[in-house]
């Protein structure tokens, strides 16, 4: 671990590099240590989407400053029966957001769009493209998820939370983390999309008031 990244990240960096490990391997870490601190160093993935699946939402699903993770990997055509074709689930990294790697403040942004949808069976296309939770388990789950968004997340830094209420209401959801969301709004035909807005402000920095509207 160096320079706020692990080694997972340095694989990233170096996944067309087959030289540096051949070096690695023959070598040992301290071979291609001032390599390691270098790229660290000039690292441009301050990003993070915390489960890509499919990108949907991106505009350039392959942004150079961002890191894409998900904790599966599918090949296009896996949901079958001709259903979006073309959807295929390639993280840069397989990861869980309930455990990511990384330090402490290490990303500026971070993009959290978990599953939403409770319990579909094994054969279902809405499972197969966006996953699901369990009903005995999706609050931890969620609230650890966001919980590590938010470890990683630097100060001041912006954490973009999507959500459908299709089975879980949004107010049940926000009950559940321990931050507040700046604002969101609703998108959708029926408006059961949410797009919520965070900021990672430090402590010392939030001005308080008291009951007549002076700062404390």
């Amino acid at each position: 671990m160096m320079g706020g990244l692990k080694i997972k990240e340095v694989a990233v960096l170096n996944e067309d590099n087959p030289e540096f490990f051949e070096k690695l391997l023959k070598d040992g870490a301290d071979a291609v240590k001032p390599e390691m601190e270098k790229q660290l160093k000039q690292s441009d993935k301050f990003i993070l989407d915390a489960c890509c699946g499919g990108r949907c939402f991106w505009f350039n699903k392959s942004h150079p400053n961002t890191l894409y993770i998900d904790n599966r990997v599918a090949k296009k055509g896996h949901i079958g029966k001709g259903y979006n074709p073309n959807h295929e689930v390639k993280p840069d990294i397989v990861m869980d957001f309930r455990k990511l790697e990384f330090l402490d403040n290490r990303f500026k942004l971070v993009v959290f769009d978990p599953p939403h949808l409770l319990s579909q069976v094994e054969s279902s296309m809405m499972k197969k493209k966006f996953g699901d939770l369990k009903k005995e388990t999706w609050e931890h789950y969620i609230k650890k998820g966001f919980e590590e968004c938010w470890r990683v997340l630097d100060n001041y830094g912006t954490l973009i939370f999507k959500w459908n209420e299709v089975h879980i209401p949004f107010k049940k959801v926000l009950s559940i983390i321990p931050q507040s969301p700046l604002f969101g709004h609703r998108t959708a035909k029926h408006g059961r999309t949410i797009w919520w807005v965070f900021m990672k402000i430090p402590r010392d920095a939030i001005v308080e008031k008291n009951e007549t509207g002076e700062e404390k």
